[in-house]
């Protein structure tokens, strides 16, 4: 009698349980019971109840396990979840796109927008998210709310479901935004930026939302505003250890931008990291790539900034970089209150330095000042 041994190599990828690659390999991608408790709470954060009709937002290259868990998660609380799918749109251009915040998978389909408008909650699973997509008022006009769930491994979401204490201290943080005239930023490294508040859009982003017309985005914990036309001017200097979070990598060279009326006009350094930014935001060929989009700090103790070594490329969008406490946040591309819209985006997020909000100082050197630490 022979006995024939077969081996099976199984494709983990179709299994829904492919392992990440990188410097965190042990990570796999399936439903896990306690990512369902959190997608839970995050949608009971934002007072999801039995019956409502919610929309999961999605495209073909999102992530399979984020919209599974939320379906799961909504279908838990009784609410009635509906999938709204869009195939990934053509590039449109011949860098990649990353980090705009400024999804382009909508396109103006009027039946997307009436669908996510007339839910209760829209939970949009899409790849860059619709903070600045041009669709986005029409939707929050008609009364539903969003939740952006971010591109991220389900662990980081788990790790960073919101805290509930977070909101008041976001909403302190809007009002000193919405109070002051002026915003200036300095550092040891050379930062000195003035934006003229008067005419700006204050925001702020504790994780969850519950007001109709609202907008919000998991991980949270940001206060930012959208500066008007010709109201940004200065010096930038990001120093080693700051985050380009549009190549998911931290700077090893300064890099200084100087700014005149909204606009990067020149970029100095002499490292690989200023070549890289000189090259990207050129191949746009555009300009408002090159404008202020928004400004503004982290709020988030919960948020770490030396996260990004533990998670491959893949698996990170780097939201939590956006809001680990203290941060000061500069982000270049689409600002709907200035009237400019593009998909070339720069979210840099910047340690060590100090901003005054006219003569109080809400971050000094990296640390949150009494009353919003």
């Amino acid at each position: 009698m022979k006995i024939h041994i077969m081996t099976f190599h199984v494709n983990q990828a179709v299994l829904g349980t492919r392992p990440a690659e990188g410097s965190d390999a042990m990570l796999q991608e399936r439903i896990e019971g306690k990512w369902i408790d959190a997608f839970a709470r995050v949608f009971t954060q934002c007072d999801v109840k039995a019956g409502d009709p919610v929309a999961i937002f999605s495209e073909t290259q999102s992530r399979p396990v984020n919209v599974h868990l939320a379906e799961l998660a909504l279908l838990r609380l009784g609410a009635r979840p509906f999938h709204v799918v869009v195939p990934s749109p053509a590039q449109s251009i011949a860098v990649p796109i990353r980090s705009t915040g400024a999804t382009n998978t909508i396109g103006g389909l009027k039946p997307i927008v009436q669908a996510l408008g007339g839910s209760v909650l829209f939970a949009d699973l899409t790849v860059e998210g619709m903070m600045h997509a041009p669709e986005l008022p029409e939707i929050l006009k008609m009364g539903a709310r969003g939740l952006y769930i971010s591109n991220e491994h389900p662990e980081a979401l788990e790790r960073l479901a919101p805290d509930p204490a977070l909101e008041e201290r976001v909403k302190a943080g809007m009002k000193m935004l919405r109070g002051a005239k002026q915003m200036r930023v300095t550092s040891p490294a050379g930062t000195d930026l003035t934006v003229a508040l008067e005419k700006a859009v204050v925001g702020g982003v504790w994780g969850f939302t519950k007001r109709p017309g609202t907008f919000t985005h998991w991980p949270g914990g940001l206060c930012l505003c959208f500066p008007a036309r010709n109201t940004t001017s200065g010096r930038l200097v990001m120093a080693p250890g700051d985050a380009n979070l549009t190549f998911k990598r931290y700077l090893e060279t300064p890099v200084t931008l100087t700014i005149e009326h909204d606009y990067v006009t020149k970029v100095d350094g002499d490292g690989l990291d200023a070549e890289l930014f000189r090259s990207y935001i050129a191949a746009w060929g555009d300009r408002e790539a090159y404008a202020v989009s928004h400004v503004g700090w982290g709020m988030n103790p919960g948020a770490r900034w030396d996260s990004l070594p533990f998670y491959d490329k893949r698996d990170f969008n780097g939201i939590e970089l956006r809001a680990f406490a203290g941060n000061f946040l500069y982000s270049t591309g689409a600002n709907e209150v200035a009237g400019r819209h593009t998909l070339g985006h720069f979210d840099l997020p910047m340690r060590n330095c100090t901003v005054t909000l006219d003569n109080q100082t809400v971050v000094k050197g990296g640390v949150l000042q009494a009353p919003l630490a």
